[in-house]
């Protein structure tokens, strides 16, 4: 029996911040919180910590965790378009950094599923600090569909998205 659209925003993010955060320890780890979610489109947020510093004489973010974010929240908007529940990996992943993330900032991550086939999902994304016109780093990505393993959801995200 499919559950009913969860009816706040407030109540979508909180199961994809325990689907695609709290569930997964890398992301936990890093503190990643979901910020937004809706068909198609993801938002994430990592916070500026110390120990996520690159570079300790800048105070700069290294770049892994802002793309663990990218990676997680392209997967977040590739979950959005799913009919059904169904295990899906990273194919392909390229990122271009355009900048260093101003130190002591939060970072936030926006995410596109703009495509979806019965095998691959597209997806495009931007980190910054505030302003989307002024990125930090730019991402595609691909997904493949149907991959080995169980499904980690008991129900498709797209149904609390209707």
């Amino acid at each position: 029996m499919a559950k009913p659209p969860l009816t706040s925003a407030e109540e979508r993010i909180a199961l994809f911040q325990k689907m695609f955060s709290d569930a997964i320890p890398h992301n936990k780890a890093l503190g990643i919180r979901v910020v937004a979610v809706a068909r198609g489109l993801a938002s994430m947020q990592l916070d500026w910590r110390e120990e996520l510093v690159g570079n300790p004489e800048t105070g700069v973010l290294a770049g892994g965790p802002i793309t663990a974010m990218l990676d997680g929240c392209c997967g977040m908007a590739v979950a959005t378009m799913l009919a059904k529940p169904e295990p899906f990996a990273t194919l392909d992943l390229r990122i271009d950094y355009a900048r260093p993330a101003e130190p002591g900032k939060p970072v936030v991550a926006e995410a596109e599923c703009y495509r979806i086939t019965r095998s691959v999902a597209f997806t495009r994304a931007f980190a910054h600090q505030g302003d989307p016109k002024n990125p930090i780093a730019a991402a595609a990505g691909t997904f493949m569909l149907g991959t080995k393993g169980k499904v980690t959801r008991p129900v498709t995200a797209r149904e609390f998205l209707k």
